[in-house]
C-alpha cells in the first residue's frame, strides 16, 4: 500500500532504508533513544495508556471525541496509518503537519546516532518527542503489539491504564495461550495507576486482575464492575455509583457499545472536572474511527456502489474475533431486509484465514478474495480454499476495484458489500480519492 507520502518523504523512506518493518520486542532500544532525546515521555500530559487485541483503536476514538466534547486538547498516537504516516500523530486535536513531521523525525534519527531501532520505535520516539513540544491537556497512547514490550510501554506513570478485549493474533510474537497474550497486554499496568478492562474471557481476566492486584493498581471492568447496553435506542453505561444515560455510539456494531462504556468509564478515572455525563454522551455520539464499519459514499468505489443501489461498507478487522464481531453486525443488518451480503476480503499470509472465514459461515456471504499492496498478502487462491473448506461461496478478482464489481453481481437484490479482512486493503480503499483520506 502506498502510503501517500509527500514533504516528509524523504525522512519517512531514509528511515525504511535504516529501519525496515522489523519486530524485535524490547524496550532497552526505546530507553535509549528517548534517553538521548531527554525522555520526552517524561513530559506529557496526563496520559491514557490503552492495550488490547480488538477494540482499543475504536476505545480511543471514543476517548478522544469525549475528551474534546469537553473541551479538552488532545495528542493522540494510533497505529497503523490508513493512508498517510501523518494519521499517527495527533497534535492537540489536529494531525501533524508534512513539515513538523519531517523536522521530528530528522531531529530523533540525529539522536538515534545509527544505532539499532526498530521502525515502530523510531516512529513511536517521534511522536513523543512531538507531543514533549507542544501544549495539550491530555494524551492518547495506543499500543502497537502486545504491552509489556511494546515502544509505547517506556511510558512510566500513565494516569489510566486499558485493556480492551484480548484474544489472539500476532501468535509468532505472543504466543499460542490466551493467559501468556494477556500477560503481555497487563504489562501496561503500572503501580497504583487505574486500569478499567474490557469484557475479558476468563483465562485473560485472571492474568490482568492478578497483575492489577500485585501492582496495588485499583481495576474496574466491564461485566463486574460496570456494564453497558442498548435500551430504547440510548446506551445505558451502569457502575456502582452511578448510571449514564447516553446517546447511542456512533460506531456500528454490539462491540462498539463494549468498547464506548469502556472509554466512559476510563475518562470518568481521570478525575478531570470538564469530563461531565454531557460531554460523555457528545462525545460518544460523535466519535470517528475510519475502517471500523465505516460507511464508503464517496470516491470510486463509494461512487459504482451507490450507483449498483448497493451499500458499501470498509472494516479492517483481521482476525477470528473481529471476524466475529463483524459478522453480527452484517447480520443484523441483512436481517432488517433480507438483502444479500458479499465480503471483498484480503489477509495478510500470517493472520488465521480459517478462524476468519469460519465466523461467516452461518451468514454464508458470498467471498471475493483480492490481492493488495502489502509485504505477505496471501495469495488469493489459498482464501478462496479456506472459505470454501467452510462451504461459503468463493471467488478471486485481481484487485479492489475488480473485487467490488464481483460482490455487485451477486444474485438478488443490490447486496450489503463489506472490503473487509486488513487494515492494508482499507487503507488501499480509502487511498483511491483524497476525499476519502481519514482527516
Amino acid at each position: 500500500m502506498s502510503d501517500h507520502l509527500r514533504a516528509h518523504d524523504a525522512a519517512l523512506e531514509r528511515l525504511r532504508g535504516l529501519h525496515p518493518k522489523l519486530i524485535d520486542l524490547s524496550l532497552g532500544r526505546m530507553h535509549r533513544l528517548c534517553a538521548a532525546l531527554g525522555n520526552p515521555q517524561r513530559k506529557l500530559p496526563p496520559t491514557i495508556h490503552v492495550a488490547g487485541t480488538n477494540g482499543k483503536g475504536s476505545t480511543v476514538a471514543f476517548l478522544r471525541a469525549i475528551a474534546e466534547a469537553a473541551g479538552l486538547k488532545v495528542h493522540v498516537f494510533t497505529s497503523p496509518h490508513l493512508v498517510r504516516f501523518a494519521e499517527r500523530i495527533r497534535l492537540a486535536g489536529t494531525l501533524i503537519s508534512d513539515a513538523h513531521l519531517a523536522a521530528v523525525l530528522e531531529h530523533v534519527e540525529a539522536a538515534n546516532r545509527g544505532e539499532p531501532i526498530t521502525f515502530f520505535e523510531i516512529t513511536a520516539a517521534a511522536a513523543f518527542q512531538a507531543f514533549s513540544e507542544v501544549d495539550a491537556d491530555l494524551c492518547l497512547l495506543e499500543v502497537g503489539l502486545g504491552g509489556s514490550l511494546d515502544a509505547t510501554n517506556v511510558l512510566e506513570r500513565p494516569a489510566v491504564s486499558v485493556i480492551a478485549p484480548v484474544d489472539y493474533d500476532h501468535r509468532e510474537f505472543l504466543g499460542d495461550h490466551l493467559s501468556g497474550i494477556a500477560g503481555e497486554k497487563a504489562g501496561i499496568i503500572k503501580r497504583g495507576a487505574p486500569v478499567v478492562v474490557g469484557r475479558q474471557p476468563v483465562e485473560a481476566f485472571e492474568v490482568i486482575e492478578a497483575r492489577a492486584r500485585a501492582l496495588g493498581a485499583p481495576l474496574t471492568a466491564l461485566g463486574v464492575d460496570f456494564d453497558g447496553w442498548i435500551e430504547r435506542d440510548r446506551l445505558t453505561v451502569q457502575m456502582e455509583d452511578r448510571l449514564l444515560d447516553l446517546p447511542a455510539p456512533s460506531l456500528i456494531g454490539a462491540h462498539q457499545v463494549d468498547n464506548a462504556a469502556l472509554a466512559a468509564v476510563a475518562a470518568l478515572q481521570l478525575r478531570e472536572a470538564r469530563i461531565d455525563e454531557d460531554a460523555i454522551g457528545r462525545g460518544i455520539a460523535a466519535a470517528v474511527w475510519p475502517a471500523r464499519f465505516q460507511r464508503l459514499t464517496t470516491g470510486p468505489l463509494g461512487e459504482r456502489a451507490r450507483a449498483a443501489r448497493a451499500d458499501l461498507w470498509l472494516d479492517g478487522g483481521h482476525n477470528p474475533h473481529a471476524a466475529r464481531a463483524l459478522a453480527r453486525t452484517i447480520g443484523d443488518l441483512a436481517v432488517r431486509d433480507g438483502r444479500p451480503t458479499a465480503l471483498v476480503c484480503g489477509l495478510l499470509a500470517n493472520k488465521d484465514a480459517d478462524g476468519f472465514f469460519a465466523a461467516f459461515a452461518e451468514l454464508r456471504p458470498r467471498i471475493v478474495a483480492v490481492g493488495f499492496e502489502a509485504d505477505a498478502a496471501s495469495p488469493t487462491d489459498r482464501l478462496v480454499a479456506a472459505a470454501q473448506a467452510h462451504g461459503l461461496d468463493a471467488v478471486a478478482a485481481i484487485d479492489i476495484t475488480a473485487g467490488l464489481e464481483a460482490a455487485l453481481a451477486v444474485e438478488g437484490p443490490p447486496p450489503h458489500v463489506v472490503i473487509c479482512g486488513s487494515l492494508y486493503l482499507a487503507g488501499e480503499a480509502l487511498a483511491l480519492d483524497e476525499a476519502t483520506w481519514p482527516r
